[in-house]
């Protein structure tokens, strides 16, 4: 696992915003920023947070075992940092609960292979090990139910075609070009927008998919899980995590080369048969959920607040170590890099780490409508006009690079200044640009100053 280097350009970062007047001349002390990169380089504690989180505590969920030890332990080690007002911050209701202890998947027949995968999140286990023929019946939503009512009974479904795996020329990850961040920064390259899509019409389409094969027999749905391969399974949710949402069969995802495999022999009627066992427990009763939250305390302006955060919830089909494991572990490290060396801010620099990311923001959204802001009828409570900024990393395991103004230009000269110590860390850029999908939206939706790095 790769060290870390973002946590020191935050620690930075962190200082000059919690210091400073928000000019772009304020001055910068450049010993504190010394000291500060020393504590960083020669006593870094960021890969002790991630192996916690990751390798100790496993994926985290929202509401999982696992999500509920790591904020555990989490909780601890800031309260062990002497931050002070170290709190589980309820929101809520969230959904169901769901968590899973055993997976075991085996092709046995024409020949035996142990298959690659896990099961989908917030669907039921297999109640010991099924074992039987699989079919393929490509069902995506309600046009293909009709041709294949009566027929799924007591069947294991694959429910996807086999899917295209590509030879691999280009490598798997690549780290920005000078050229990359020259049009980035630049705002040649087009601004970051996720495809739109309408999260009711999608909850509403898994519901009646679940629906259908739960009352048509089916014992268990097989699919190839959204992207990866080379053994790489990429996959999330089988069912919704919303109390009233339709529980489906037991769902599991594959790698995908086992599961064309599969596909193969099933139409090449070559009669294969798997078996899969599958220990989950699914709750279906809405639980409310909680971020996580501890204060750095100022002096001359304790009232004012900067605020940094990372979303510590993660899928369940690894440890959660780049998405966001490591966003959270490097702000944890910011927060501990500051106390240790006891420096003075006149603004409260408060952590948070949001639950409920991965379901649409809903822990930070749920914070913010809290603290400053319903952006549903704009009605700002006091704190809205005290937070000075919300900074967010949800980057993975690569270093900072620059930020995005998220069009807000006015920024720019102080950024600019604010990032000058440490040029040499290649810490520079500063763009226009938006990026989207992350929690600082959370901040943006109600005018308050949300950044994500680039």
């Amino acid at each position: 696992m790769p060290a870390l280097r973002p946590h020191l350009s935050l620690a930075i970062l962190l200082l000059l915003a919690a210091a400073s007047t928000l000019t772009a001349t304020e001055p910068v002390d450049l010993a504190v920023i010394h000291k500060i990169k020393q504590e960083a380089f020669a006593n870094s504690k960021v890969m002790d947070h991630l192996f916690h989180l990751t390798d100790v505590h496993g994926p985290r969920l929202t509401n999982s075992p696992g999500f509920h030890s790591a904020a555990d332990w989490t909780v601890e080690r800031l309260k062990s940092m002497g931050l002070t007002k170290v709190n589980k911050e309820k929101w809520g209701p969230f959904g169901k609960t769901w968590n899973y202890t055993r997976f075991s998947a085996h092709l046995l027949k024409p020949s035996y292979s142990p298959l690659i995968g896990f099961p989908m999140a917030w669907t039921p286990g297999t109640n010991g090990a099924l074992k039987g023929e699989p079919i393929l019946a490509v069902i995506k939503d309600e046009k293909d139910f009709p041709k294949w009512k009566g027929k799924l009974a007591g069947r294991i479904v694959l429910i996807d075609e086999a899917r295209e795996t590509p030879l691999l020329f280009k490598p798997l990850a690549q780290r920005y070009s000078e050229k990359d961040l020259d049009d980035i920064e630049a705002g040649l390259v087009p601004v970051g927008k996720r495809p739109e899509f309408d999260r009711e019409a999608r909850r509403k389409a898994m519901n009646a998919r679940a629906k259908f094969l739960r009352e048509e027999g089916a014992t268990l749905v097989v699919t190839a899980g959204a992207k990866g391969d080379g053994g790489t399974v990429f996959a999330a949710a089988g069912g919704g995590y919303r109390e009233g949402d339709e529980v489906p069969p037991p769902m599991i995802a594959l790698t995908p080369e086992h599961y064309n495999r599969i596909v193969r022999l099933v139409k090449e009627k070559q009669a294969p048969e798997i078996e899969v066992e599958v220990a989950a427990t699914l709750d279906n009763k809405a639980a409310g959920s909680y971020n996580i939250l501890a204060e750095l305390p100022g002096t001359t302006k304790k009232e004012e607040v900067v605020m940094i955060g990372a979303h510590f919830d993660s899928w369940h089909g690894g440890t959660g170590a780049t998405d966001n494991g490591a966003g959270s572990a490097v702000m944890i490290e910011a927060m501990r890099i500051l106390k240790a060396l006891d420096v003075k801010l006149p603004r409260t620099v408060r952590i948070a780490l949001w639950s409920g990311e991965e379901n649409g923001l809903l822990g930070s959204r749920a914070y913010v409508k809290e603290h400053f802001a319903n952006p549903e009828d704009m009605k700002t409570t006091e704190q809205h006009a005290k937070l000075a900024a919300y900074f967010n990393y949800d980057n993975g395991s690569g270093k900072i690079r620059g930020v995005y103004l998220q069009g807000n230009d006015m920024m720019r000269p102080i950024f600019e200044a604010w990032f000058a110590p440490f040029h040499d860390l290649g810490a520079a850029r500063v763009t226009i640009r938006n990026t989207t999908g992350t929690d600082h939206l959370a901040f943006d939706s109600v005018g308050l100053p949300g950044f994500q790095f680039i």
